[in-house]
């Protein structure tokens, strides 16, 4: 069983998804979890972040270098790897991601939802992509207290649902694509804008806080594959900043 749920947090800052993710911090603080500090790429938008995050690959090599450049992906993503080998995928996710990885035109905003999505489809691999805590940071900025009850309510879900999903036997991922300046901004270099958290919860991730240096966001995509028994494709990343268990799967 190598069902994967990936949760995309938009713009959720490192510091702020920390400092109000009190249960997956106490699973990381108990052994039952991994957590990582990420330098994500460049530029820090959501569209150029989404297909690097799920291709692996850098923006100048990806091609989706602002968040205009509206076309479906053109590399091997998780979604079409996972397509290419039989598994089902599914996204209850903002529409950008349906422009890149389904049918352009085809998002359905009455169907594209978390729970009836996992439950009635059963995927393999699963995109739950939440866009409050970035409404927010946009309208508010990331110092406001908008944005910081954004992100606590949306740690406050998960804590519901991630014991469900591990009981029915799920691995779960929770990271961002960017974070937000205290203007409302994100896009470009710095530290508030860029670096994200990553929770890993499998049995195929070596337990424990690697927090101390930051890893490439290009390891998301290679990660996910190797937690999907999928081979990466050409391009990923074959050496990842991620500690495996000894007895995980193997690439």
């Amino acid at each position: 069983m190598a069902k994967t749920i990936l949760v995309l947090l938009d713009a959720c800052r490192y510091d702020t998804g920390t400092e109000n993710a009190g249960y997956l911090e106490h699973l990381i603080d108990y052994g039952k979890g991994a957590k990582y500090r990420v330098r994500g790429e460049l530029p820090s938008m959501s569209r150029p972040m989404y297909e690097t995050s799920l291709t692996g690959l850098p923006s100048s090599v990806h091609g989706i270098t602002h968040n205009q450049v509206v076309r479906p992906s053109a590399f091997p993503n998780v979604f079409s790897l996972c397509r290419q080998q039989g598994l089902v995928t599914a996204a209850a996710a903002y529409q950008w991601m349906s422009e890149l990885y389904s049918r352009p035109g085809r998002f359905d905003p009455l169907r594209d939802r978390w729970e009836f999505l996992r439950e009635t489809y059963r995927p393999d691999f699963l995109l739950f992509h939440s866009m409050n805590v970035d409404y927010w940071g946009h309208q508010k900025g990331s110092a406001s207290p908008e944005y910081t009850q954004a992100v606590a309510t949306v740690m406050e879900q998960i804590s519901l649902l991630l014991p469900r999903w591990q009981a029915d036997g799920w691995q779960v991922v929770i990271t961002a694509d960017h974070g937000m300046n205290a203007m409302g901004m994100h896009g470009g270099p710095t530290a508030d804008q860029r670096t994200i958290p990553l929770y890993i919860f499998s049995p195929r991730a070596r337990a424990g806080r690697f927090e101390e240096k930051e890893i490439s966001q290009l390891n998301l995509a290679p990660l996910l594959c190797r937690l999907l028994e999928l081979p990466p494709a050409q391009g990923m990343l074959t050496e990842l900043q991620i500690h495996f268990a000894e007895n995980g799967v193997t690439t």
